[in-house]
């Protein structure tokens, strides 16, 4: 395991500074960071699936960030659509490195062949007690693929940030699609968001956003964030948020 602490140092705000240091051994799930490089208008690939929107400089923050935390999470609709290694390799690294890979898959549709089942890190597969012991969970297994079942017809969020609390996980890196973004927001899973934008506009109404799913109903109810950090990187701009709780 990495260092388990929750990086405080660039915290300007020491009330919650102070708040995080006090209350880092009362957390029953990992501290979670959501990550996503998007266009302008908030789209995170175009209608093509093209995802071309960081420059050089950002993929080494997103995998600085990779190589700082205990476990990386994506949501099925990830390792579908971009058949990702999720391994730190846009710096200097080793193997050990590389952060637990953990895909929540409520019907188990991950192929075989994912790059993210191969050797380069421990993976854990999140999906739904409804999926029994079954075939593929045996050939998971024998790829020494962790399983951990929770939620009836749809992996329970919530349980399984307890679950990986409990391996060992205290800081996770979200680099989920809108599906499981929205379902990390809408339980209140996540703890601070980094976002870099970049000076484009995809458009295109089924092209991928930050956040799907069925939204907040009400201003009152949404995400609330506090403002961290701004700053330029390669051509676009980086923003990093505290989510108000």
């Amino acid at each position: 395991m990495k260092n388990n602490e929750i990086n405080t140092t660039n915290i300007e705000n020491k009330e919650l500074k102070n708040k995080l240091k006090n209350n880092i051994e009362h957390y029953v799930k990992p501290y979670v960071i959501s990550n996503v490089g998007m266009s302008l208008d908030g789209k995170l690939a175009t209608i093509e699936n093209d995802s071309r929107i960081s420059g050089d400089e950002d993929l080494k923050r997103v995998h600085q960030i990779r190589k700082s935390v205990d476990g990386i999470m994506v949501g099925i609709g990830t390792v579908l659509k971009d058949d990702p290694r999720l391994t730190v390799h846009k710096i200097n690294s080793k193997k050990e490195d590389n952060p637990i890979r953990i895909v929540v898959d409520s019907n188990l549709r991950i192929p075989l062949n994912s790059r993210v089942l191969n050797d380069d890190a421990t993976t854990i597969i999140a999906t739904t007690e409804n999926m029994g012991a079954n075939n593929k969970i045996k050939e998971l297994e024998k790829k020494n693929i962790i399983i951990i079942k929770t939620g009836i017809n749809k992996v329970d969020l919530v349980k399984l940030m307890e679950l990986l609390y409990k391996k060992g996980i205290k800081n996770i890196l979200l680099e989920g699609g809108g599906t499981l973004n929205w379902g990390m927001f809408e339980k209140n899973l996540v703890d601070e968001v980094s976002v870099y934008v970049a000076p484009k506009i995809f458009g295109g109404m089924g092209a991928p956003t930050f956040v799907d799913g069925d939204g907040f109903k009400t201003v009152d109810k949404c995400t609330k964030l506090d403002l961290k950090n701004v700053y330029k990187l390669d051509d676009g701009v980086v923003l990093e948020y505290f989510v108000k709780k």
